[in-house]
């Protein structure tokens, strides 16, 4: 290889300045270039440890707020199911309420209806026992000639009591 020439005067010339060079070099980066960027590596290790303790800050912070907004959000689911059954309740007794004056109304009603069935009832019967003994009275009357007003009337009133409407 005839880089590696050592036989030639030119190399050991080479050498020398290579290593002078390198010293220097390597003087000017310790001192100067290597500290800076040291500097800059440091900064940005706090940099990213401030930012990671921000970051770990910030997630305790979402944490409780998620925490706080679960507690808010049973509390109100909570109430609102005490509100509903309460106005459940309400509708509740208010419907039980009107159940009950209705049926009371109703019971008024029905029993005002029994009245004037029970007095038309007997109003029909008065008027039947009236036109069948007049009837009775009558067909006699045109069968045989004969009035006979209270016999009729006892026999109308025995058949009507036979059927059990007398």
């Amino acid at each position: 290889m005839p880089q590696l020439d050592f036989g030639n005067p030119l190399m050991i010339a080479q050498i020398v300045w290579l290593l002078i060079i390198f010293g220097v070099l390597y003087f000017v980066l310790s001192t100067y270039a290597l500290p800076r960027v040291e500097e800059v590596l440091e900064d940005r290790r706090r940099r990213i440890e401030g930012d990671l303790e921000a970051a770990q800050a910030a997630k305790a912070e979402a944490d409780a707020a998620i925490a706080a907004h679960r507690d808010a959000t049973a509390k109100a689911r909570a109430e609102a199911q005490a509100a509903i059954a309460a106005a459940m309740q309400s509708a509740t007794q208010e419907a039980a309420q009107r159940s009950e004056a209705l049926a009371a109304r109703l019971a008024e009603q029905v029993a005002a209806a029994e009245a004037r069935i029970a007095a038309a009832r007997d109003s029909a019967m008065g008027a039947l026992r009236q036109v069948s003994t007049e009837t009775a009275e009558a067909l006699l009357q045109r069968l045989t000639g004969q009035s006979e007003s209270a016999a009729v009337a006892a026999a109308v009133d025995r058949a009507l009591t036979a059927r059990g409407q007398g």
